[in-house]
């Protein structure tokens, strides 16, 4: 059945249901699964406390995939500004009287969850530049002058995370920016420039970092010149991977996860626990999915008929790429803890629904597919 483009956006809500894609929705429900089963094992084989309510949001993240799927594209486009507003407001409503947790004050207390707005500004940031560069001429993005305003949305919420503070987040975020300045065709001698800038401010920064923030990267450099300190969770995590072998411990048999060796098993070191359970097979098939889930990302941005969708396809896809690259990098000391939870598999309400949310954005951009916009959502050509 071939739908004309200007049709695209009024098809039956069957007929959109039929067009997503569910192989990409079985990815990410044998992640989630992978994640119940750690959680699972991270309370000694108890579905409370966080497995149960990992699986209750999952099936909520089903939802809000389908939901996103089939609404047309267009009301992400029109909305790029709202949605990216209301994260601003929610990161300084949390500066101003948010909750405090574990040092830092990231959440707002909804009762059935705590929001963490940092991670709803990742898709916010996402979708706001991929609606400024759409309307842009490639003329126009390699005119300098035109990139203050992208480049100042991607520094204001960088700025707010990191006085929470959320250094692993603002990273995140300032990278997922970047991808979409790429992407957009920015010059790559303009990075460069970014690159060297950057570097050249690093001893102004320095000034700038928390007292535990400059450990982790010291630690990073040199675990063993504290091993009982600011190094020991590092040590340790290298210890339960080693220690895993080919084929691991066993379900719920790991030593350096059980006998609480290890830091916060169920979010920032789950990979840990995993690869000590299941060894090193384990920890390629959860690889292999996330590897699946990027190429799926990357493949269907080829398909967008147009540069919004592709966009915002590639810089979502990317976000969940970064989450696990600097997640599974850092547990094995190739970068520094930042505390970045693995997608789909670490626990954690706002992190999940995140991840969730993107991939029905992803979907959307696939569903409607087809539609072709002008400069202006309304315009087509």
């Amino acid at each position: 059945m071939k739908i004309a483009h200007s049709e695209t956006t009024k098809l039956p809500l069957m007929y959109k249901l039929r067009r997503i894609n569910y192989s990409l929705i079985i990815l990410v429900t044998a992640c989630c699964g992978i994640g119940f089963a750690m959680l699972y094992s991270a309370a000694g084989g108890n579905i409370e406390p966080w497995a149960q309510r990992h699986l209750v949001r999952y099936f909520v993240g089903l939802l809000v995939i389908i939901i996103l799927g089939v609404i047309n594209i267009r009301f992400f486009f029109k909305g790029a500004y709202i949605f990216y507003a209301i994260s601003i407001m929610l990161l300084l409503y949390v500066e101003l009287a948010g909750e405090i947790g574990m040092g830092a004050q990231r959440w707002i207390d909804l009762g059935l969850i705590r929001l963490q707005p940092s991670e709803l500004m990742k898709i916010s940031v996402v979708i706001v530049l991929a609606r400024y560069f759409h309307i842009r001429s490639y003329h126009e993005i390699g005119n300098p002058l035109h990139l203050a305003i992208p480049v100042f949305l991607v520094l204001l919420p960088v700025v707010l995370v990191i006085k929470q503070p959320d250094l692993g987040t603002a990273v995140m975020i300032a990278l997922s920016g970047l991808v979409i300045f790429f992407i957009a065709g920015v010059r790559i001698w303009k990075f460069l420039l970014s690159f060297l800038g950057g570097i050249a401010l690093v001893p102004i920064i320095w000034q700038f970092l928390l007292e535990y923030q400059k450990k982790r990267i010291l630690t990073f450099l040199s675990p063993e010149t504290d091993p009982l300190g600011a190094g020991y969770h590092l040590i340790q995590s290298k210890i339960a991977l080693g220690s895993g072998g080919l084929y691991g411990k066993g379900f719920i048999q790991g030593s350096q996860s059980h006998l609480n060796f290890l830091p916060e098993i169920q979010t920032d070191f789950v990979f840990t626990m995993l690869a000590e359970e299941f060894g090193l097979l384990g920890g390629l098939v959860v690889l292999l999915l996330f590897f699946l889930i990027t190429c799926y990302g990357f493949i269907l941005s080829f398909f967008m008929v147009n540069k919004f969708a592709r966009l915002l396809t590639i810089g979502l896809t990317t976000t969940l790429f970064l989450y696990v690259f600097i997640n599974i990098g850092m547990v094995m000391g190739l970068l520094p803890i930042v505390g970045v939870p693995l997608p789909f598999i670490s626990y954690g309400g706002s992190a999940l629904l995140t991840s969730m949310s993107a991939i029905g954005l992803i979907i959307s951009c696939h569903v409607h597919r087809d539609v072709i916009m002008g400069r202006f959502s309304d315009e087509e050509t």
